[in-house]
């Protein structure tokens, strides 16, 4: 088939909606009222191309509507959106997109994008009915979000726009790689409202990225009019301010104009010019879901006619009109897609039913050194010592070298960070690699997913936010990130490493002094470590940077110089494993369970009741999530009691979970209840005074100990 490219920006979508044609023509039996509005313009295209675009039309028309009467006979498919009304703009993304070469990220409402990117209506069926062989992710995700990552048709989330981030991320790393791929991200008008869709926009413009921007716009979000949406109802004008995005507008009904803007937009962005971004001006024919009664607030008038002027009637009749296909062909075709679903529906419900059985497959990755590798060796206590900030940053730069496939970047990483972590960096490592990302927490942790699914040898490492603090931007961002292994079923991880600056002692008041621990250890799926001293800090990052899987690294930023977290200098290639407690004081009166800053206020703690003959065990957990359950009973079976102590707020810090697994584990062992040492329940304030007030201090622990040694 010959390319014809349109060169030129289109201002408005190709249609004739004000005036249509109306024609009929029989369909099952009966007439039907078409109105004609797509042009279908086939200048280029051969006969056998617009038929066999017909056939697999007609085909994801016919599987919408055996989702539907899977959901009718309660069989499965239990989340359905039709894609009638999108028919072209979804065939040309799909016959645009390039199997096993380009990245295309579809949304729930792709089905006939991903038939003609290649999945096949059996793969299709196997993702509606939620079975076992579902290439999608075995059934783990919902029902109706396809996806095969073997070809690079990528497992998106239910969270509407949010891979706009991934597809800024790949995007950034195929521009790296110097290939000619292509990212694709595909969603409805109404996703481009969230602020992440601006974040990925602003990332691919800046950095001219091969990016491509599909908006179908059916002009509902679920029932939501546009028009509650944005003032302008193109949804494109708001974004012609960005320079190197180039804005094609489309008539999503029509699968020749839409495939000629697709084109365009690939060829635009393979050029190096910057992103593209597709507008598909669409009808909605049906309600948004299964769940939805669009009669509920949409007349029965403007119903009417979107059913009249259905693409796939406009289509079929162009058929016959110009004499390409007779009605009886078109119907032979029909049947002969009929009888093709029925194979493949009869070979996807013999499959095995999803297996709730193996929920605890694919949670995480395996580590790059496990605990049962017993690899940690003692480091010689002698010779030159090195801060924990130190530590840190000659770890990244060993790993740095080691992989060059591993990047970093975040906020303020051109001159060394705000705490100088990764300083000369940059300067080593070229800005291709380390580099400064816009104040945008978001898709500072989104590009990173999207870059990492490049190929599984890169490693990314961001600084989440300056201060741990400001990440909660980023928040559904690190929950993406903690399922895509599992809801994948282990076909891809995103191999990320999170670092943040956290925690108070610095005068550093709300946003700069705040702990985060007890939120990041609710989500399943993603390791969180808190060094204290120094070569933890070694052992541990240079493990979460050759793991893969996503890990949070938090740096208490009072260690950072703090005197008594210096270690002497590792050994080359150090490492500790995940979930490998240290027993930093021995002792038997007394187990101190801590980590962070609060080991050495433990510490301090027990150093000065040892003088009253008492014996604390100061436990340092090191990572908390996994942690460390086997050395922290062990030591309260000997020492009968227990404290947990930690910088973070008490009620919903991480101390809870710690003392419920405890008192589950060692109830008969204990003779006294667990305390907890923690913050105020109330934000870490600016004046010193309040810092003073609401950090735990080493005169907290001691009374606490006493408390419990007296019970």
């Amino acid at each position: 088939m010959a390319k014809k490219l349109k060169t030129e920006v289109q201002e408005q979508p190709a249609q004739s909606l004000e005036n249509p044609r109306a024609v009929s023509m029989k369909f099952m039996g009966k007439e039907r009222e078409i109105l004609m509005t797509c042009k279908f313009d086939t200048d280029g295209y051969n006969n056998e191309t617009i038929i066999e675009w017909y056939k697999l039309l007609n085909l994801g028309r016919k599987l919408d509507d055996k989702a539907a009467l899977y959901l009718k006979m309660a069989k499965g498919w239990s989340y359905h959106a039709s894609f009638a009304g999108h028919d072209g703009i979804q065939l040309a993304m799909g016959k645009s997109f390039r199997q096993s070469k380009d990245f295309l990220f579809p949304y729930y409402r792709d089905l006939l994008t991903a038939l003609a990117g290649g999945i096949s209506p059996y793969e299709i069926i196997l993702n509606g009915l939620s079975k076992e062989t579902d290439v999608a992710g075995g059934g783990r995700h919902m029902s109706n979000h396809f996806a095969k990552p073997s070809i690079r048709i990528q497992n998106v989330s239910s969270c509407t726009g949010n891979h706009s981030t991934h597809v800024a991320g790949v995007a950034r790393a195929i521009k790296f790689y110097h290939t000619d791929e292509v990212a694709i991200y595909s969603s409805g008008e109404s996703a481009t409202s969230e602020g992440y869709f601006w974040e990925a926009l602003n990332v691919s413009t800046l950095e001219s990225l091969p990016a491509i921007f599909v908006i179908q716009n059916n002009k509902y979000g679920i029932s939501v009019p546009l028009k509650d949406q944005t003032l302008n109802q193109v949804t494109s004008d708001n974004y012609r301010g960005f320079t190197n995005l180039k804005i094609i507008n489309c008539d999503g009904r029509d699968p020749f104009d839409a495939h000629r803007a697709m084109l365009d937009a690939i060829e635009w962005a393979k050029s190096g010019n910057g992103p593209a971004m597709v507008h598909a001006d669409c009808d909605r024919v049906t309600s948004h879901s299964n769940s939805d009664r669009h009669e509920l607030y949409r007349s029965k008038e403007e119903i009417e006619t979107l059913q009249k002027r259905d693409p796939m009637f406009q289509f079929r009749y162009m058929l016959v009109e110009r004499g390409i296909l007779t009605l009886q062909e078109i119907e032979k075709i029909e049947k002969e897609n009929q009888e093709l679903l029925f194979k493949a529906a009869d070979l996807a419900e013999a499959e095995p039913a999803a297996s709730g059985a193996s929920w605890n497959q694919f949670i995480l990755p395996e580590p790059f050194v496990k605990i049962e590798d017993n690899t940690e060796i003692e480091i010689p206590q002698s010779g030159d010592q090195i801060s924990l900030l130190e530590g840190i940053n000659k770890t990244l730069k060993q790993e740095f070298r080691a992989n060059p496939n591993t990047f970093l970047w975040g906020q303020d990483i051109g001159k060394g960070g705000v705490f100088n972590v990764v300083k000369g960096m940059p300067q080593e490592f070229g800005k291709s690699r380390v580099f400064n990302a816009p104040i945008a927490e978001d898709v500072i942790v989104g590009s990173a997913n999207g870059f990492s699914r490049y190929n599984q040898d890169i490693r990314v490492v961001v600084e989440g936010a300056e201060f741990a603090d400001y990440f909660w931007p980023a928040m559904e961002q690190l929950l993406e990130c903690s399922h895509d292994y599992w809801r994948t079923k282990g076909q891809f991880s995103p191999n990320i490493v999170i670092r943040l600056a956290s925690g108070g002692y610095i005068q550093g008041g709300l946003y700069h002094s705040q702990n985060l621990e007890g939120t990041f250890t609710t989500i399943p799926g993603i390791r969180v470590v808190q060094p204290a001293f120094a070569d933890d800090a070694v052992g541990m990052l240079r493990n979460a940077i050759r793991s893969k899987g996503t890990t949070l690294f938090l740096e208490p930023k009072f260690l950072y110089n703090y005197k008594n977290a210096f270690s002497y200098i590792p050994p080359k290639d150090f490492i500790i494993p995940f979930g490998k407690a240290k027993i930093r004081r021995e002792g038997d009166s007394i187990t101190i369970v801590s980590y962070g800053t609060a080991v050495h206020l433990s510490l301090a703690a027990a150093a000065e009741l040892a003088k009253e003959g008492i014996s604390c065990e100061v436990i340092d957990l090191r990572s908390i999530a996994p942690w460390d359950k086997d050395t922290v009973f062990e030591s309260i079976k000997k020492t009968n009691r227990a404290l947990v102590v930690h910088e973070d707020k008490v009620t919903g810090g991480f101390g809870g979970e710690l003392v419920a697994r405890i008192m589950e584990n060692c109830f008969k062992y204990l003779d006294a209840p667990v305390l907890r040492v923690g913050s105020k329940d109330v934000p870490v304030g600016f004046a010193k005074d309040y810092e003073t007030h609401t950090l735990p201090n080493s005169n907290d622990i001691k009374e606490a100990i006493l408390k419990t040694l007296k019970f």
